[in-house]
């Protein structure tokens, strides 16, 4: 089934010599919801025998718009881990619509949507920059860890207020 059409306007964009430049954070005008988006493009590794991103590389691309995601609202993973707490993933789900080849350009565009006492959701949805149409749906959910015990803990203040503020 065809996802709905994911139509984004920028809300606020990088410096002019950011490589590639991207709008940071767009509003989907079918949903009205923000995302966060970053972009990367599709290196030869990542394809398979049949020329098309390997399945399993969209979760890399899940992990680095995360990562971007949070760097660029100055709460890096560095920090949160120096912070005490690690985030790993306890559940993921993906949908594939449109394949991506080598060196496509793509928008990985990212938002927290669920956070509980001690779990965390990311949803994520992927476009090729060339024409917007979708290429992957999904998600990723993650437990709170304390660093040094390895023990589910509370979702840190932090995190918390981050996410509470995240535009909706």
């Amino acid at each position: 089934m065809r996802p709905k059409p994911f139509l984004p306007e920028p809300l606020q964009t990088k410096p002019p010599q950011a490589d590639p430049p991207a709008a940071l954070f767009v509003r989907d005008r079918t949903s009205g919801l923000i995302w966060h988006r970053s972009a990367m493009r599709v290196l030869y590794v990542d394809t398979d025998r049949s020329q098309v991103v390997y399945h399993a590389n969209y979760l890399r691309y899940f992990e680095f718009g995360r990562a971007s995601l949070m760097r660029d609202a100055d709460y890096p993973y560095k920090q949160v881990e120096e912070d005490g707490h690690i985030y790993p993933i306890i559940k993921t789900e993906l949908s594939y619509h449109t394949p991506l080849h080598y060196d496509d350009l793509m928008y990985i565009h990212t938002r927290p949507t669920e956070i509980g006492l001690v779990k965390v959701r990311f949803d994520y949805l992927i476009t090729r920059a060339a024409d917007g149409e979708i290429a992957c749906l999904g998600y990723t959910q993650h437990c709170a860890v304390a660093a040094n015990s390895k023990k589910p803990v509370e979702i840190d203040e932090k995190t918390i207020a981050l996410w509470r503020g995240f535009p909706k």
